[in-house]
């Protein structure tokens, strides 16, 4: 039998590349028979290759570095941005040589391409080569649904000012305003690079043989069901956390046995994510909000942020709170003490939250974080955004009587655990994301 040769294509940016391998790693897992050829920039490969899962090589998945678009002498101005338009313009020559020393290195042609759904072009790819393309969001699908409905959300708002305009003439979406919505879509440089890949994503999706997404169908089960008759198949397979086994991070800085000593559902857990940190008057509002408040909390903040900490703020609640440069986030979310987790609403953050039973308090930044916070606060009911959009000493203290000692917060918590108890049952026997994995399985070994 030909070996099954799957080249996987990431878009090597923000926290894009790590979800998809870890999909990959699932189907290795479950078909030791395929080969896998991933293709990312090497910056972004050395990260997600260099720790193997419990020191196992991945003999089945090898890495291509492919060039990342940026001219000779190029010196980073710090626009993460600028970084992804450079790699853009380079695509898809860039992979198309990857794929070449791929197949010349393995002897096998290509069968399938699984890639990042940004990366709309390889759809023209898999017709040229007559095989599946199975692109993989790595967001909610309520963002998946903005990006289909892109040109009817501009004709029916007319590019709208009125950024408290619903989308109620979309399924599932009533909630959500205008002023959620990600950049590129209404707002910004609709002729960006960037906004021109995502425009381009939701007019090609259509074309593919599936979408898969890591959430779960039960979670927005009116979107799930009208974007199904829009895809030819959209294919729930999350949350991908419950779908592996247990990570073994390490816990270096005692951070779960820390939180042992607590009583349930009293510390705030405050993570912002691998990219995003607050801006210095926020942290220090954010600072003086847990100082004043009392609260426990356990916050997870780089070494290069902690000078912008109100001064003596770490002697002063040293009694109280635990400051780190990383936390194990997965198992500190499953501890019964973590009652909020003050977060940036990024969508693995949200998944996270959710399967560890922890309400949200949600201060957005970039991306579909606002559209997932507008989700969190006012679909599910299982969070706050923070007053205004922003930390302040006195909106992050009153989001935090709310969450954690108000009956409101009480009723949040009530609600995470339904949905808790729904990503559980999907990844079980027979569970939506169970039967979902397994088309995508037969998919990708056609």
């Amino acid at each position: 039998m030909t070996t099954r040769h799957i080249a996987v294509l990431a878009f090597p940016f923000g926290t894009h590349a790590a979800p998809l391998f870890t999909l990959v790693r699932r189907l290795a897992a479950a078909a030791p028979d395929l080969r896998f050829s991933f293709f990312g920039t090497a910056k972004s490969n050395a990260t997600i290759f260099s720790k193997p899962e419990g020191g196992r090589s991945f003999d089945d998945i090898k890495s291509y570095n492919v060039w990342d678009g940026l001219p000779e002498g190029y010196v980073f101005s710090g626009n993460m941005l600028e970084l992804a338009e450079f790699f853009l313009k380079a695509t898809p020559d860039n992979f198309n040589k990857g794929i070449a020393e791929a197949v010349a290195d393995t002897g096998a042609r290509i069968s399938c391409l699984l890639t990042d759904a940004f990366l709309w072009f390889a759809g023209d790819l898999a017709k040229e080569m007559d095989i599946p393309w199975i692109p993989f969001w790595t967001a909610g699908v309520c963002s998946l649904s903005v990006h289909m409905y892109t040109d009817v959300i501009r004709s029916t708002t007319g590019m709208a000012e009125n950024t408290n305009q619903t989308l109620e003439f979309i399924p599932g979406m009533s909630a959500i305003h205008v002023a959620d919505l990600p950049g590129g879509v209404l707002s910004g440089n609709l002729e960006s690079p960037f906004a021109r890949m995502l425009h381009s994503m939701g007019l090609h999706l259509p074309r593919a043989t599936a979408v898969v997404i890591n959430s779960f169908e039960e979670l927005d089960p009116t979107i799930i069901n009208d974007l199904k008759t829009k895809l030819q198949k959209l294919l729930n397979v999350g949350p991908s956390n419950l779908s592996l086994p247990p990570p073994s991070n390490s816990d270096d800085s005692g951070c779960l046995p820390w939180l042992d000593k607590h009583k349930n559902a009293s510390v705030a857990y405050i993570s912002f994510g691998t990219i995003t940190t607050p801006p210095p008057n926020e942290l220090a509002a954010l600072a003086q909000a847990l100082e004043a408040s009392g609260v426990p909390f356990l916050w997870s903040l780089k070494d290069n942020s902690r000078h912008l900490l109100p001064e003596g703020f770490l002697e002063r609640t040293s009694t109280t709170g635990k400051l780190v440069s990383w936390a194990p986030q997965l198992q500190v979310l499953a501890r019964a003490s973590v009652g909020v987790f003050v977060t940036h609403c990024g969508w693995n953050s949200v998944l996270e939250s959710i399967t560890g039973g922890v309400p949200m308090i949600c201060r957005p930044f970039f991306g579909d974080q606002t559209l997932n916070s507008r989700v969190v606060q006012d679909i599910w009911q299982i969070g706050v955004r923070v007053d205004g959009g922003v930390f302040t000493k006195g909106g992050t203290i009153n989001a935090l009587d709310l969450l954690l000692l108000n009956e409101k917060g009480k009723k949040m918590r009530e609600n995470i655990g339904v949905l808790k108890g729904n990503a559980i049952k999907a990844v079980g026997f027979n569970g939506s994301s169970t039967e979902n994995f397994k088309t995508l399985l037969e998919l990708v070994t056609i």
